[in-house]
């Protein structure tokens, strides 16, 4: 499978208190396991499995991935924005391969 890109979209600067929105999306084909290829032979999963969202390290968002989910999946979630920061994703591919990207805030 080609490389998955992850992507991100997290605002750079937040007043304290400001709840923000961080969007995320990874381009990945999400196979379930359960198609048929041409050949007849059922297609092996291939699923992003967990993603992760960590703010100065704190865990802020987490959610474990099922394969009925679709191809290039997007994930948006919101937190209180309370000090300035690094943001760590990840994502977990089931053949054990780690997709992370980092975004700075600035808060105040």
């Amino acid at each position: 499978m080609a490389k998955s890109k992850p992507r991100v979209k997290a605002p750079k600067k937040a007043a304290v208190g400001e709840i923000v929105t961080i969007k995320t999306l990874i381009s990945h084909k999400m196979e379930s396991g359960l198609r048929k290829g041409k050949d007849g032979n059922l297609i092996p999963r291939s699923i992003i499995n967990r993603f992760t969202a960590e703010f100065n390290g704190q865990l802020v968002f987490a959610v474990d991935i099922d394969p009925a989910i679709s191809a290039n999946p997007f994930l948006e979630f919101t937190m209180k924005a309370t000090e300035s920061g690094e943001f760590t994703f990840t994502w977990v591919d089931d053949d054990g391969s780690v997709y992370t990207k980092k975004s700075k805030m600035t808060v105040g």
